[in-house]
């Protein structure tokens, strides 16, 4: 077999197959992802699938001149997330907004009213101690086993101290009916219950004789109830998560749920609010590099938190496990469960345990999150019905169909034989937009708005484009009288780099565009430039490759007028020869 000639590609000419099947395969290999995910549809955003948007604005209290921050926004974004996870919506959108704005998106389905209570208030961090714990949905008792005691892997310390040993030793010896009456002495007392408080209460008839038989009684109901929301919470179970201590306040004993070091549920029952979050000054998530013990959490409280710390933290140390422990409570939910093993004065403490890096910074932004100045008020609260939401939609896809007849009428009258080439691409260019945008909805949030839609239609003229670019140049090669095959290979090139510095003028313009907006704008940038890339992979592992294997049937190859390259129709020249000079006449003497 001839080798190739010089500068043309043996590979380009010989083996487009190749291209085809991968991009073939691709396509195939994103669909059954697609299919395998679940999500065979686009994710929906709020304007298409109806629901209701809360703009959020942050604002200063007074003396907190710069509390409103790039890192406290951001803090505030993650509380809120948590907030409209628990109300069960999990298509909910919150991202900050400009400098001082939350913007919220809360898909159709959810109790709009409810969802603006819990978004706008500001987050509510507790320091509770903890009455009884254990395993949520298992068959144990009330009475803790050691493992759910010491559920939590952090330990509080303070600075000045040496570190606490584990409390695994502490032997759980308290049965249900000692932790029904240590919740029983603390809505007596109103205070947290230690272990010689709860014994002498129940040594004493004297003390039960001198209290107030409505007191008593009062407080036995109260207990009573509080021990039957615990009997019967399942943390679970999502919407008793949520409704967990709802209602509560924070100087009464309340029910609660979290997750424990093995990421198993876990139920609790919580005394009064000790410490508040407002009594932190500092949290922040620290390396320990001198006993090597991983990350861990330092906390420095304000003056009044001091003692306040001090005292909890005394009173838990004279305490069995798991009375020795306190909860931190975010918005109802307990985020982490130390124990203590003194009482911490210094007005610093630690958390330290098997966190990781992002654990440790996790927990230090709620801590400190419940001590920022930041409040909220409402802006605008926009509501979409599905029925409109519904209705755009169909505009949108119509104004897309009519634009995408549009176009394919022009290819097939202008360019004929060529609209074979240039549909189907533009038909791949469409299966892998849809795909991947139904794949990027699980994967990264992603969801088609109306912009995002208009960006779509947009692309139509920018795939086109390409396709014209490239039928030009081979055109122009015919006019210069080529034959079809050689004027392909020779036009490639200088339609392929026309078409990489168009597309990727289009996709600054879609990155700049994302950059520098936000909310629904982003949609139509994001759209635009996703699809600006596909209509790269798609002329060139699609449209070449194609237009290679077509060049060599007869149909094209000949020119036929039907072709949309017939050499007459484009006004070729004729093709270009080499012709010899005459040779001189030979003189008869000489010969």
């Amino acid at each position: 077999m001839a080798a190739p000639k010089k500068g043309r590609s043996a590979s380009a000419q010989s083996r487009p197959g190749r291209s085809l099947a991968f991009i073939l395969i691709a396509i195939a290999a994103l669909t059954g992802g697609m299919f395998l995910s679940g999500h065979p549809t686009p994710r929906l955003g709020i304007d298409l699938a109806g629901g209701t948007s809360i703009t959020l604005t942050a604002k200063n209290e007074p003396g907190q001149p710069n509390a409103i921050n790039q890192t406290n926004m951001n803090t505030a974004v993650d509380i809120m997330n948590r907030r409209v996870n628990g109300l069960g919506v999990s298509e909910a959108e919150v991202q900050t907004q400009g400098s001082d704005n939350i913007i919220v998106n809360i898909p159709k389905g959810t109790n709009s009213k409810e969802a603006r209570d819990q978004v706008g208030t500001t987050a509510k961090l507790y320091f509770r101690p903890v009455l009884a714990t254990e395993v949520s949905g298992s068959a144990a008792s009330a009475s803790p086993s050691p493992s759910a005691s010491s559920s939590s892997s952090s330990k509080a310390t303070d600075k000045a101290t040496e570190k606490a040993t584990s409390s695994s030793s502490a032997s759980p010896t308290s049965s249900a009916t000692s932790q029904g009456r240590a919740v029983t002495d603390a809505l007596k007392a109103g205070s947290t219950p230690s272990a010689s408080s709860s014994a002498s209460s129940s040594a004493s008839p004297s003390a039960s004789s001198s209290a107030s038989p409505s007191a008593n009684a009062s407080a036995s109901a109260a207990a009573t109830k509080l021990q039957a929301q615990y009997t019967a919470l399942d943390c679970t179970d999502k919407a008793q998560r949520a409704k967990a201590g709802e209602g509560a306040k924070a100087s009464d004993p309340t029910v609660a749920c979290g997750k424990n070091s093995s990421g198993q549920w876990q139920k609790y029952v919580l005394g009064p609010a000790e410490v508040r979050g407002t009594d932190i000054k500092s949290a922040s998530a620290v390396f320990d590099t001198q006993s090597a013990a991983g990350w861990k959490v330092t906390m420095e409280f304000t003056s009044g938190g001091s003692k306040k710390f001090a005292d909890i933290t005394g009173k838990l140390a004279k305490n069995q496990s798991p009375q020795n422990q306190f909860a931190i409570v975010l918005d109802g939910d307990v985020v982490s469960d130390p124990f203590v093993q003194q009482a911490l004065t210094g007005g610093s403490a630690e958390i330290s345990g098997s966190f990781d890096q992002t654990e440790a910074q996790s927990l230090a932004n709620m801590l400190k999150y419940g001590s920022l100045p930041l409040d909220f008020k409402e802006s605008s609260v926009t509501t979409v019905t599905a029925a409109l939401g519904g209705e755009q939609l169909h505009a949108g896809l119509i104004a897309g169909a009519i634009g995408l007849g549009l176009v394919v009428i022009y290819l097939v009258v202008y360019y004929r034989g060529l609209s074979i080439i240039a549909i189907p691409s533009l038909l791949v260019s469409g299966a892998l937009t849809y795909v991947i945008m139904a794949l990027l909805g699980p994967t990264i949030g992603f969801a088609l708005n109306l912009p995002a839609v208009c960006g779509a239609i947009v692309a139509i003229g920018i795939t086109a484009d390409s396709f014209i670019v490239f039928f030009e140049r081979i055109r122009d090669e015919i006019r210069e009288g080529r034959s079809l095959r050689p004027a392909v290979e020779r036009a490639w090139p200088r339609a392929r780099r026309t078409i990489l510095v168009s597309d990727f003028v289009s996709f600054l313009a879609a990155a700049v565009l994302f950059i520098v907006t936000v909310g629904k704008v982003q949609g139509f940038a994001f759209t635009l430039g996703l699809t600006t890339v596909l209509d790269v992979v798609v002329v060139f592992f699609f449209t070449k490759p194609l237009m290679t294997l077509l060049a060599r049937r007869k149909f094209y190859a000949s020119g036929s007028k039907w072709s949309g390259l017939d050499p007459k129709a484009l006004g070729a020249k004729p093709p270009l020869r080499r012709t010899r000079r005459p040779s001189a006449p030979v003189d008869p003497k000489e010969a």
